[in-house]
């Protein structure tokens, strides 16, 4: 519930003990400037222990949408702006905060329509009842198998894994947004250093297993590289997320009670 806050605000609140865990992600960061009273500090309140993953950011579109590639459908948004509707999983989300960068970066003003979470958004993108959305992969990629969308672009630099044959925004020309959302394991803050290693060593010989790897492929995420796997390298990405993230946040004038 609201973007994650409530499992994570639970487990701040929780005892340091070990036994409770909450996969903090983006959404987490994002919070932090997007709620005008967030119920806890990611900085003080939670300690991070280890980056999992990575999920790509992909733009899909409704079926019949008259844009098969990124620069087709730059060019439907800019000249059909006024009459053009995308959907989110609800206001503050990552792909609506997403989707709010890419309108950004190609100076369109498109009506946002946000949901009640990703599944009621999605099904009005396979209705055609919405033009387009920017979620993860993990709830794209067996749209996009099944063809009961469109894929325009992975908006990475590179191509993603789990959807090998779709083209990326920056390999069709648009290298204005990098869209992608982390994740990672959480503490509470007091839990024991000694515990924090524990979790933080069996979570990454887990990461480590060519079967979890594939099952984290099929969920559309990938395992994030070696050098980026230690607790003080997570310590040190978060506060920079957050910084990142309420950029775009305070531009667009984004702001929850």
């Amino acid at each position: 519930g609201a973007g994650g806050m409530v499992g994570s605000a639970r487990v701040a609140k929780a005892a340091p003990d070990g036994y409770s865990v909450v996969m903090c992600t983006r959404a987490d960061a994002i919070n932090q400037t997007l709620y005008k009273r967030p119920l806890y500090n990611l900085l003080t309140d939670l300690v991070p222990v280890v980056l999992i993953a990575d999920q790509p950011g992909v733009l899909i579109t409704r079926n019949e949408f008259p844009a098969n590639s990124m620069p087709e459908f730059i060019e439907h948004l800019k000249k059909h702006q006024a009459t053009m509707q995308f959907a989110s999983a609800g206001a503050g989300s990552t792909g609506h905060l997403d989707a709010m960068l890419l309108n950004s970066a190609l100076g369109v003003k498109i009506t946002h329509v946000p949901y009640r979470g990703g599944g009621p958004a999605m099904q009005d993108i396979i209705g055609g009842r919405v033009d387009y959305i920017v979620t993860l992969t993990g709830s794209a990629v067996p749209l996009i198998h099944g063809n009961t969308v469109k894929a325009i672009a992975v908006l990475t630099k590179e191509r993603a894994p789990m959807l090998p044959n779709l083209k990326s925004s920056w390999e069709q020309g648009f290298k204005d947004l990098e869209a992608s959302t982390w994740f990672g394991f959480c503490v509470p803050k007091g839990t024991p250093e000694a515990i924090v290693k524990k979790l933080h060593d069996a979570t990454v010989t887990a990461m480590e297993d060519k079967t979890v790897q594939e099952q984290m492929l099929r969920a559309g995420a990938v395992v994030v590289a070696p050098e980026r796997r230690s607790t003080e390298y997570i310590k040190a990405y978060v506060p920079k997320e957050i910084e990142k993230n309420a950029g775009p946040i305070r531009a667009a004038g984004l702001s929850i009670e």
